[in-house]
């Protein structure tokens, strides 16, 4: 136990409807879990929404709300550790501490200084846990100064050191570099090296010759270096939060976990809905700060592709209880439960392309007896079995489809499309325009999926909206089905949005949380008169609730009734209501468990293949973009990076960003696994 910092034994925690009081309105959201986190350890705690991980860590951190919630059996033994500190910052260790604690048995008044000081958390949204009306500088000294009798201009200098360790700002030394090299660009001062690389030859300079090869004065005064270092720290100290993209919002967050050198670091989903190449930062970002501080740490996520690039240990989660827990390796190399075996395979694998994908299904029968209990029914299958049934699109096949598709008129053709915003100036006068698209030009034929791919503000988004004319472009033509639709008045225009639909990125929020489901799949019917009367637009919404796989039964439930991937499935059927011939898929799933994210998948494939549709996939995430697409088309900075067959993009790009969003991607194979262990293990022997 003597490197052991939490001890989790038999925890439960329960919720209760707050309309009743009744025991048959109880929910056991975590029901009776036992785990260890360790010192530099990283335990990974994986499963799908609702299986109890957040509650978990919210129940360590003593933030479950009573009511409705309640701990109703368990033990949180803490082993605190003492902290170092020289000269306001983390010395990078921490000692086992002598006792140990139950945390559920704390005072409030003690449990609230352990929340921070000992034990951290990074919750999954950064943006809704900092205050928009303060800047980041202000919220990191507040946390800081909240557990230590430190001053104002102390907890300032160690916020702008977490700023650097966190790297949302260069170190100084990188700072003063950047200085002097803006100063001798701007003096026209250079080495003599820099001076035989450059075009200036014979030792001539613009403002003269070098005498005597002597060197100029390469050094700009040390007070305009330090004035410019001190400005650049104070930039960002002074940022709001709406002010910075999410990946350095998330980087925030982590400052603010770290100030004061906890025992335990607790994330939960930390690089939900960023981007592949953010995400591989964080983790790089969260791996050396475990590392070079010693810290312990609970990572939670419903990916176990990025558990394997963090984890040491694993633990799954289900309905409540840890199904399987091991280590990352073993997990990975022989999982034993049905449901980890759900896991590891419904996520795409870039690697092979399979006409479907699998699911937790095919692993496991889920089934409620009359009084609510669940019963699970393992399948006897082993993962080789269900990826031999899920048979694999050859190269020939591809080839065939990608011909076909070439071989028809284009549904839709891009010419040269810009999309500009405004930026005004001090005194609300035209100063530029930010291009978000910028002299794009593309073709999607009938029948194909076009898979759209970049990082946030590539211009995916924008794209998306100037094609359904939701934005109006500067420049360029839309052609659909052979007409120029930037050329069509509103009641043209109006009359061809029945051919053309989105699914957007959140269900929740295109979802209107006071119309029941059943109008909301019905309101396309209505605005264009389609359907029948009321009647018969049911019937046809209760037939698009059973082809996307929900229950006619809920046609009158509202939004808040389902899941997140059961929104998903009533806002494709909505998309679907008035049969379109084009549909834009905006990041319809980066947001939905992994599990639910392969059955959305699997269903927009088989509607594509049932109703001839045409589809443009915007996607972050490569790896989910090869197993929908055709053809790929990577975005970068408003224009087009590359554009192909998407196995060629994959397995051949011809661009360095194109690579980079290829390498960033979490492959979670056992090679890797065990390659970042013994590299992890020889890092520690130097250190």
């Amino acid at each position: 136990m003597s490197d052991t910092i939490l001890d989790v034994r038999d925890l439960s925690v329960q919720f209760q409807s707050a309309s009743s009081m009744d025991r048959a309105n109880v929910v056991k959201a975590v029901d009776g879990i036992s785990f260890q986190v360790k010192k530099g350890q990283t335990l990974g705690i994986v499963g799908e929404s609702g299986s109890g991980k957040s509650v978990t860590s919210l129940a360590v951190m003593g933030l479950v709300p009573c009511p409705p919630g309640k701990l109703t059996s368990g033990e949180l033994w803490f082993y605190p550790a003492t902290q170092q500190r020289s000269n306001g910052q983390a010395s990078g260790s921490v000692n086992q501490g002598a006792t140990k604690v139950d945390l559920r048995k704390l005072p409030l008044r003690t449990l609230q200084q352990y929340r921070g000081d000992k034990i951290s958390m990074i919750f999954q949204e950064p943006m809704s846990s900092l205050n928009p009306v303060y800047t980041c500088g202000y919220q990191l000294v507040e946390a800081i100064q909240q557990h230590e009798t430190i001053s104002k201009a102390e907890a300032q200098q160690r916020a702008i050191a977490l700023f650097q360790e966190v790297k949302l700002l260069p170190s100084d030394a990188i700072l003063q570099e950047e200085c002097i090299g803006a100063w001798r660009l701007k003096n026209g001062r250079l080495t003599n090296s820099e001076l035989e690389n450059s075009e200036l030859q014979n030792g001539e300079l613009q403002n003269g010759e070098l005498q005597n090869n002597e060197t100029p004065k390469l050094e700009p005064p040390a007070d305009e270096v330090s004035a410019y270092v001190n400005r650049r720290k104070r930039a960002m100290f002074d940022r709001f939060p709406h002010e910075l993209s999410g990946g350095q919002l998330q980087r925030v967050m982590i400052a603010m976990a770290i100030c004061c050198n906890p025992s335990l670091l607790i994330a939960d989903e930390p690089t939900t809905a960023l981007d592949v190449t953010v995400q591989a930062m964080i983790l790089d970002l969260l791996r050396e700060l475990r590392d070079r501080r010693g810290m312990a740490m609970m990572f939670i996520t419903h990916d176990l592709s990025i558990i394997a690039e963090i984890a040491d240990t694993v633990a799954v989660m289900y309905k409540g209880k840890i199904v399987e827990t091991g280590s990352v390796d073993q997990i990975f190399a022989d999982p034993q439960n049905a449901y980890t075996k759900g896991l590891l395979t419904c996520r795409p694998r870039p690697e092979q392309r399979l006409k479907c994908l699998p699911t937790v299904a095919d692993f496991m029968d889920v089934s409620q007896t009359s009084n609510g209990e669940t019963i699970i029914k393992e399948k006897e299958r082993s993962i080789e079995d269900v990826l031999t049934l899920n048979t694999c699109v050859s190269a020939d096949e591809m080839e065939s489809r990608l011909t076909q598709l070439k071989a028809q008129k284009p549904l839709l053709s891009i010419k040269n499309l810009q999309v500009g915003f405004p930026v005004k100036g001090v005194l609300g006068q035209l100063e530029r325009y930010v291009m978000a698209v910028n002299g794009v030009s593309f073709e999607v034929f009938p029948g194909e999926t076009l898979g759209l791919v970049g990082e946030s503000g590539c211009g995916k988004s924008t794209l998306a909206a100037t094609l359904l004319q939701l934005i109006k472009p500067m420049g360029g033509q839309v052609i659909f089905d052979g007409h120029d639709i930037t050329q069509m008045g509103r009641r043209e225009l109006r009359a061809l949005r029945k051919e053309m639909q989105i699914i957007f990125q959140d269900p929740f929020s295109s979802l209107d949380p006071r119309m029941s489901v059943g109008k909301a799949i019905a309101e396309p019917l209505q605005i264009h008169r389609e359907g029948g009367n009321r009647r018969q637009r049911r019937v046809r919404v209760g037939e698009l609730m059973d082809r996307v796989g929900l229950d006619p039964n809920c046609i009158d439930r509202f939004p808040h009734e389902f899941s997140g991937g059961q929104r998903q499935r009533v806002c494709i059927a909505r998309a679907l209501a008035l049969r379109p011939k084009f549909i834009i898929c905006d990041e319809s799933v980066s947001a939905l468990d992994v599990s639910v994210q392969a059955q959305v998948l699997n269903l927009l494939k088989g509607l594509q293949e049932e109703f001839g549709l045409t589809y443009i996939f915007i996607s972050h995430d490569l790896s989910v973009v090869k197993f929908m697409s055709d053809r790929i088309m990577v975005m970068n900075q408003g224009k087009i990076e590359e554009i192909g067959p998407a196995d060629e993009i994959y397995d051949h790009p011809q661009k360095a960003y194109t690579k980079d969003l290829i390498a960033a991607i979490p492959k979670g194979t056992l090679e890797q696994i065990e390659h970042r262990q013994t590299e992890r293990k020889n890092a520690l022997k130097v250190s």
